[in-house]
């Protein structure tokens, strides 16, 4: 085998082509990783909204809280359902119903997009999970409100001592800022359930139930109940499969876009180290007869130059990998297909996602740089000494 130091050396005294070939996998690298580390964050923050020991209840064949309308009539039946825990003060859960406002963004270019608002029973905020990380919990039965800790500051009047308006011209204050374990209801506007009910006009219908349970396994009870009883024919799911089938359509979304793009970028990678490979041979085309003359065989010297590629690629790999860990910093908004509404998410970095990345820098590597190393594979010995 031809020493490793022996492409090292020749890495370095070609710097600006090996840097250029680097920094275009990197590039590439960079995107794929960016692209999956997305599609991680919105499974993540989506998926941490839901509990397995929390049952969802919405109208048979709704995809989202959105298109589902639930008689309240129904809400008795399904907190009577076996499983559901009890509380000082009976079972615990109740109806919540959903909507979108519109508010106004930060910025330049200003415009306005949706945020989702909740209604739901304020006096079980804090027991859901939620914690009042500014001001005050919104009093029930008043028209005050509480931003998610993802929105909050990110559009114009989001914050405590701000409004939104649920309807024109008729502003609510903003008392509190809440966090939910980072998911995405952080990224919605909290309120009073029946104040919400009035100003939509639902007095009699919701968009979903929510339940605690006894346990993760008294679901298939509570689930049997809330679907064959025939008094209440609705769908049940835990609050996780819910949060997890919102965000199948966004998260496949994101990771098509990056592949699509990741491999365009791609092509345009394995280009350039299959053209540095080929500058590569044919100005070593004499340390190649000399190789090749000491004794070194072909297959030693393809895999010299598979390897001296695969090592660019993997420098390229650790580059654009590094860049992409930066991204976990960053907050990035979205609609959400399932809601319709503005969703804030972070780029969730895994040591998964960070392997893949490298594997492929490595196979964009080997891809490149294959037919120059067998090129200078072939080459006849007379012939590449002469420098032919």
């Amino acid at each position: 085998m031809i020493p490793i130091r022996y492409n090292l050396r020749s890495l370095a005294v070609r710097k600006r082509t090996t840097a250029a070939t680097v920094l275009g996998i990197a590039l590439v690298v960079f995107v794929l990783a960016s692209s999956l580390m997305l599609a991680a964050g919105v499974r993540d923050t989506l998926g941490r909204g839901g509990r397995e020991d929390v049952g969802f209840v919405v109208r048979k064949g709704s995809e989202n809280e959105l298109s589902s309308i639930v008689p309240t009539t129904k809400v008795p039946l399904v907190l009577a359902a076996p499983g559901v825990r009890n509380g000082p003060a009976g079972p615990i859960g109740g109806g919540e119903v959903v909507s979108i406002i519109m508010v106004e963004k930060l910025g330049a270019d200003g415009g306005e997009s949706n945020v989702q608002l909740r209604g739901l029973l304020l006096d079980q905020l804090l027991a859901r999970g939620a914690t009042i990380v500014e001001g005050r919990a919104p009093a029930p039965g008043t028209e005050e409100v509480a931003v998610g800790a993802a929105i909050a500051g990110r559009f114009r009047g989001l914050a405590v001592g701000g409004t939104v308006s649920a309807r024109k011209g008729h502003p609510w204050p903003i008392v509190g800022v809440f966090e939910a374990n980072g998911s995405g209801y952080e990224s919605e506007v909290w309120a009073d359930l029946d104040v919400v009910r009035q100003m939509l006009g639902r007095r009699t219908t919701l968009s979903s139930i929510r339940v605690q349970l006894e346990s993760a396994d008294a679901f298939a009870a509570f689930e049997k109940a809330v679907e064959e009883d025939p008094r209440i024919g609705l769908d049940a799911m835990t609050e996780k499969e819910y949060w997890l089938k919102a965000s199948q359509m966004l998260a496949l979304f994101v990771t098509v876009l990056g592949s699509v793009i990741t491999f365009f970028f791609s092509l345009g990678a394995m280009i350039g180290a299959m053209i540095t490979m080929y500058a590569a041979v044919a100005n070593r085309s004499r340390e190649v007869g000399v190789l090749r003359a000491m004794g070194f065989s072909r297959s030693s010297v393809l895999i010299s130059f598979l390897l001296e590629s695969a090592l660019v690629a993997l420098l390229g790999g650790l580059l654009g990998s590094l860049g992409a860990l930066a991204m976990g910093a960053v907050r990035f908004s979205v609609l959400n297909f399932a809601t319709f509404s503005e969703i804030v998410f972070r780029f969730t970095p895994t040591l998964g996602i960070v392997i893949g990345a490298l594997i492929a820098a490595v196979v964009m590597g080997l891809l490149g740089g294959f037919f120059p190393a067998w090129r200078a594979a072939r080459l006849p010995v007379v012939d590449a000494i002469r420098g032919e």
